[in-house]
């Protein structure tokens, strides 16, 4: 029977309870189909920033790196901790540490789930570059607290992060639709986006199968809220990428229902999955949050591991407790009630 070590981070606010109700239903369904996953909790977060001055062990990305994935709740809490200090205590390093270049985040309406939009037949995969770009963390800060004071952060594009990327677009357009939108905005930003207009041109040729179309950031944002069907495949930089894909998962009903995966394609690394939405302070404690997200999250971890009858039943079982009106409407059902809809769907 196949084991899959998993490193179970739950976090802040809302993102310990969803991480349990997500992890029984992934353990179940792996059960189902013969397999096992052996998850270990680590205890990660602001509250671990408030007592050590650090979000995890010194060193923690050696202790995560002897597990096959990683399975993440949610990251921050203001309060106490600046997001800055969170992020970048975590989150950030994780991705960038195992080459987890690719953030895969679809975007498509489960059944009785109602939109902002009149669309419905939209399934858009936006593929976000990870680990450079504008948040590559390159700069600082001079003068401080001076009438002269200058912040700089300098955006890194490198040849082989943005080739990467695209490619990995390419190969997912190929999967799909034979479709890809390449995000950019190369008439304002003439050196770096250029630069990735050019890749993907350059690419495109290898894909003569894929059908291409180049976007500048805007009406990309226009278009996903205009014509969401027309789109397949979305690739962009991690700033731009960051945005489309809450504009994405707000055109597919909310926060509650956007799932992603930071993937390292070579699995030299273990990959990291995670629901997009935050910590939700003004909720924790209420069992209330919407945990679809993260099972979503989850059912792309086992589709990574191999597992892909567990996915596709993880998946089935959302997709009927949605259509049974369950999670579908923000604050009506508890988090636990919705984690049962979906175990009671599993088989």
């Amino acid at each position: 029977m196949p084991a899959h070590r998993i490193a179970l981070i739950p976090g802040d606010g809302i993102g310990p309870d969803v991480t349990r109700a997500a992890w029984e239903v992934l353990t179940r369904a792996t059960a189902l189909d013969g397999a096992t996953l052996e998850g270990e909790w680590f205890d990660w977060s602001c509250e671990t920033w408030v007592k050590t001055g650090r979000m995890m062990p010194e060193d923690g990305i050696e202790i995560l790196r002897g597990y096959d994935a990683i399975l993440l709740g949610a990251v921050g809490w203001p309060a106490t901790v600046p997001d800055a200090v969170s992020l970048h205590g975590l989150l950030l390093p994780i991705r960038k540490a195992f080459v987890q270049y690719a953030n895969i985040r679809p975007h498509r309406l489960l059944p009785c789930v109602t939109g902002p939009l009149r669309a419905e037949g939209f399934d858009i995969l936006c593929i976000r570059e990870n680990t450079e770009g504008e948040y590559s963390g390159a700069g600082g800060r001079v003068h401080q607290g001076t009438a002269d004071e200058v912040a700089v952060e300098t955006s890194i594009f490198t040849r082989a992060g943005v080739e990467r990327i695209l490619r990995f677009g390419f190969e997912q357009a190929r999967k799909r639709r034979g479709k890809l939108a390449s995000v950019t905005k190369s008439n304002a930003q003439k050196y770096s986006m250029v630069f990735w207009d050019e890749m993907t041109d350059r690419l495109a040729t290898d894909y003569p199968d894929v059908e291409v179309s180049r976007y500048h950031i805007d009406a990309m944002a226009a278009r996903m809220v205009m014509a969401p069907e027309s789109l397949d495949v979305v690739v962009a930089s991690n700033l731009f990428g960051d945005i489309l894909t809450d504009l994405g998962a707000a055109i597919q009903g909310g926060l509650g229902y956007a799932a992603s995966a930071n993937i390292n394609p070579d699995r030299s690394a273990p990959s990291m999955f995670e629901p997009v939405h935050g910590s939700a302070p003004d909720i924790a404690h209420l069992g209330i949050a919407n945990p679809i997200a993260t099972i979503w999250s989850g059912a792309m971890m086992l589709e990574h591991l191999g597992e892909g009858a567990a996915a596709a039943r993880v998946m089935a079982a959302i997709e009927g407790a949605t259509a049974a009106g369950i999670g579908t409407v923000p604050g009506k059902d508890k988090t636990d009630a919705i984690a049962a809809a979906v175990l009671a769907r599993l088989g």
